[in-house]
C-alpha cells in the first residue's frame, strides 16, 4: 500500500471531480489516498506520491498548482509524480502542451509531460463573462471521459506497486 497525495487545482469544479475519480480508483486498488485542493497543500514530505491536476484556462496552470510543485520540488524528485490537466473542451481533444514553467518543473523532479483530460463547462458551472457566452453556445457541454481517466489511474496503481512510504524525519 502507498500513501498518494491527489491535489487538484480547479476555478469551477470540474478538475476537482476528476481528481476525486483518480482517488476513488487509486484506493480500489488499495492505496491509501489523500484528495485536496492543491492551495492547501504546504508539503508532499509525508507522502509517498503525487498525483497533480490543474483546469487549464487559456494555455495556462492555476496558480496554486505551480506553486505546489516549485515549493515541493526537491522532495518531489525522490517521489513518482503524474500530471494531468483538464479544460479543452469539443468532441475531439488534442493532447494540451504544458506551460513553460510546468514543463520544466517536469522535467527536473522526472516527471512526464501532463496528461490531457476534457473539461466541462456548464450554463451552472460557468463563472465570469467570457465562461457564461462560452457556456451558452456549441463549447457547452461536459467533454470528461471517465473510462479514460480511471484507466489512467489504474496505470499508476500498477506503477504503485513498488513504492514505499517515506519514514518521518525524527522528531516530526
Amino acid at each position: 500500500m502507498t500513501d498518494v497525495l491527489v491535489a487538484y487545482a480547479t476555478k469551477m469544479g470540474s478538475t476537482k471531480e476528476i481528481a476525486e475519480a483518480i482517488g476513488e480508483r487509486l484506493r480500489t486498488a488499495g492505496h491509501e489516498v489523500t484528495v485536496l485542493d492543491a492551495a492547501g497543500v504546504r508539503s508532499v514530505e509525508f507522502h509517498s506520491a503525487l498525483v497533480l491536476g490543474s483546469a487549464l484556462y487559456a494555455a495556462r496552470w492555476r496558480r496554486e498548482a505551480v506553486k505546489l510543485l516549485k515549493r515541493n520540488e526537491k522532495l518531489l524528485m525522490d517521489r513518482p509524480t503524474w500530471l494531468f490537466h483538464s479544460g479543452p473542451l469539443g468532441t475531439e481533444l488534442a493532447p494540451q502542451r504544458a506551460p513553460r514553467k510546468v514543463r520544466e518543473i517536469a522535467a527536473r523532479i522526472g516527471a512526464d509531460e501532463p496528461v490531457t483530460f476534457g473539461g466541462r463547462l456548464t450554463a451552472q458551472t460557468a463563472t465570469g463573462f467570457i465562461a457564461k457566452k462560452m457556456a451558452q453556445g456549441a463549447m457547452a457541454g461536459d467533454f470528461r471521459d471517465f473510462d479514460e481517466i480511471r484507466a489512467w489511474a489504474d496505470r499508476i496503481a500498477a506503477q504503485l506497486a513498488d513504492v514505499t512510504t517515506p519514514v518521518p524525519p525524527a522528531g516530526a
